[in-house]
């Protein structure tokens, strides 16, 4: 093995360039993965255009390029190259997706802090993460993190659909977090005025086409499920999977959910949208008290006053990022697992969803540039 490898450095907004750096070292809890594919996020967009940036400092002000370079992606799949000297149930060639947050586990704190003691790995009071925080990311040869951090995949999923077991665990948490919240409505309550009888995804996106199914095929929601996106695939794709779709562009949306609700509304308003603008038809969409769960990112150009018709109508607001969950015996994170599971299982379609592969680092920049704007992507995966 050489000293050095490739990765794709962001050096400034907007800015993608393919540089030398050293293979990281291991350490002897540590493993070394040779990446094999990373899915491409709207958060790796969000970063790359400026619109969001993640690693901050202790105040929780934004890091500039500039000063900290990242090296992007977070939905990692790999081969194991190299393990620590102490590393026991991993070996040369073994087959992993990988958990790119570091919690107390990954960092052997003892005892556990108040977060992950109740399974919220991603609110770790010592959280950092690979490919968002500043922590070196997927998109290069190499990377190196603690063995609890690498879920063996035990079947031959193909390192293209692997590479969602992420976003797919970020689905997972957020249905997660809705159940666990005090909330009016819910799905499947025992007592019939109290339970969820209309759902509206805003957003048809991959991960709005993941909600469709976790909802249809985990959670068994047999109700009206509403999705509202104007792009055409992705609203064929929607259907497939067993939602009512409707196109924004074409029909006003809140005298569909009037007529679909029979004047009720929906109990249970999802945004995967990441749409400022979602904000503004909120109120005409969701009954009194409803669920709202806050699951894209970005919401540029919202003012922050349309807030006020949403206090109006005391919804239970649910926010939530990244797959957190409890933990296995040996550290490692079970949402991850159940993700990969679920996949495995071809109980979640991703292979539909994945619409664009970059052969190498050298083409990725094409999918930050161009490619996912185009109304043709859905998602694209990078192979390494």
């Amino acid at each position: 093995m050489t000293s050095t490898m490739q990765g794709l450095l962001l050096s400034d907004i907007t800015k993608l360039e393919l540089k030398e750096f050293p293979i990281p070292a291991v350490n002897p809890h540590n493993v070394l993965v040779k990446v094999q594919a990373v899915g491409l996020c709207g958060s790796d967009f969000h970063i790359f255009s400026g619109e969001a940036n993640y690693n901050t400092d202790k105040r929780g002000r934004p890091i500039s390029l500039v000063e900290q370079p990242q090296i992007l992606g977070h939905e990692i799949v790999g081969v194991v190259a190299e393990v620590g000297e102490e590393v026991r149930d991993l070996q040369t060639g073994d087959r992993v997706v990988l958990d790119q947050g570091l919690n107390c586990f990954s960092k052997r704190k003892k005892p556990l802090c108040e977060y992950c003691t109740t399974g919220d790995s991603h609110q770790c009071q010592f959280y950092t993460e690979h490919g968002i925080t500043g922590l070196p990311g997927g998109l290069a040869e190499y990377i190196a993190l603690p063995a609890v951090n690498l879920i063996p995949i035990n079947s031959d999923l193909d390192r293209v659909e692997a590479a969602l077991t992420e976003p797919l665990g970020c689905v997972i948490h957020a249905s997660d977090r809705v159940n666990r919240s005090r909330t009016r409505y819910a799905i499947g309550a025992e007592e019939i005025d109290r339970r969820v009888k209309s759902i509206l995804i805003c957003g048809g996106g991959p991960a709005g086409l993941m909600f469709i199914q976790y909802l249809r095929n985990i959670l068994q929601y047999d109700g009206l499920l509403l999705v509202s996106e104007p792009n055409a695939f992705r609203r064929d794709l929607a259907t497939g999977f067993g939602a009512v779709v409707i196109d924004p562009l074409v029909d006003d949306l809140a005298e569909v959910v009037e007529e679909q609700t029979n004047g009720r509304r929906v109990e249970y308003f999802i945004d995967a949208s990441g749409a400022g603008s979602v904000f503004n038809s909120i109120p005409g969409l969701i009954r009194k008290q409803a669920t709202i769960l806050l699951y894209g990112y970005g919401h540029a150009g919202a003012d922050v006053s349309v807030l006020n018709n949403l206090q109006f109508i005391e919804p239970t607001l649910v926010t939530a990022t990244g797959a957190s969950g409890g933990f296995d015996s040996q550290g490692r994170t079970l949402t991850y697992q159940k993700a990969l599971d679920l996949l495995e299982s071809k109980q979640i379609n991703v292979g539909s969803l994945i619409t664009h592969r970059y052969e190498s680092l050298v083409d990725v920049p094409q999918a930050f540039v161009t490619d996912h704007q185009n109304p043709d992507y859905i998602k694209g995966v990078a192979l390494l």
